[in-house]
């Protein structure tokens, strides 16, 4: 399930140019209280909230109080370098108020998704996709095992006559095991074909649930003892694990619609003809109506 929404994801062109742009807008207001004053200039929570909204990555390892403190700081020489540039009239040259245009833009282009496409989207709305998606899925058997490592086949063939003559398969495999998983009794949980090597999980798979094998089977780690606790098919991964997900399709499905339904009422002209063509061809590719959508650069 995951894997297949990760998938959907992957082709679906345009989310994190979504994402990435939506993060630059505060999901909510913060108490505007006064932590700092800058030349009688006030620095509010509000002002620290959306620090961390453009900054934070850059101190995503620090601990919380540190992280705090080097925000502030950050947003201090931020203001400071910013009333410097306006005392030399830097924010009146065509290139800033260009720049501080395209900026303008950004910002409402990421207003506008919070609003009219990320808010609208209910828990309802995500529960009912992911029913649905868990209908189409077909989930992969998997084996819940245990196994004895040892380096030479003739220790496996005594473990072997140990376990036929009544002894605990755990036991034996915290006792002589050479593998990590021994002080678990040789516990390697459930896993699917493609996990292992092929000669362990060949043998694995053709086992019965409650079974041990009864020849040691050779791997490029030694000589294994294999006991099959269970198998089963593999369970969907639950509505909790992957409601991220299901929401980003969402996300990006109503994104494409909305951006179909305005730029379909625009009237952009490119003159260059190739320039149009390559521009119309990525755009289809992005509202999903040509081959598969190749992924485009964020614009940051």
């Amino acid at each position: 399930m995951q894997s297949s929404f990760r998938k959907n994801l992957a082709a679906s062109i345009g989310l994190a140019l979504i994402m990435g742009m939506t993060s630059s807008y505060p999901a909510s207001a913060q108490e505007d209280k006064v932590i700092a004053t800058l030349n009688g200039q006030q620095i509010t929570e509000a002002d620290m909230a959306l620090a961390e909204e453009q900054l934070g990555a850059q101190f995503g390892r620090l601990p919380e109080a540190e992280r705090r403190v080097a925000l502030l700081s950050a947003l201090i020489d931020l203001k400071l370098l910013a009333n410097a540039a306006v005392e030399q009239k830097i924010d009146e040259s065509d290139e800033f108020k260009q720049q501080q245009e395209f900026l303008r833009n950004q910002a409402l282009h990421s207003a506008f998704i919070e609003k009219n496409v990320i808010e609208q989207i209910t828990d309802d709305e995500v529960k009912a996709r992911y029913d649905e998606e868990v209908k189409k899925l077909t989930m992969p058997e998997e084996v819940h095992a245990r196994h004895i490592l040892v380096e030479s086949e003739d220790e496996a063939k005594a473990i072997i006559k140990q376990l036929d003559d009544g002894g605990n398969f755990e036991e034996i495999a915290k006792e002589k095991s050479k593998d990590g998983a021994a002080a678990n009794g040789g516990d390697l949980g459930y896993f699917t074909k493609g996990r292992m090597v092929p000669e362990f999980e060949t043998a694995a798979f053709a086992m019965e649930s409650g079974s041990y094998s009864k020849e040691p089977i050779k791997t490029q780690f030694g000589w294994h003892v294999l006991k099959v606790d269970d198998k089963r098919q593999q369970p969907a991964p639950t509505l909790e694990q992957v409601s991220d997900e299901v929401r980003s399709v969402i996300v990006r499905e109503k994104y494409v619609a909305t951006l179909k339904d305005i730029r379909g009422k625009a009237d952009v002209n490119i003159p260059d003809a190739e320039l149009k063509a390559s521009v119309d061809k990525l755009y289809q590719q992005q509202t999903g109506e040509a081959g598969e959508a190749p992924e485009t650069p964020a614009a940051q």
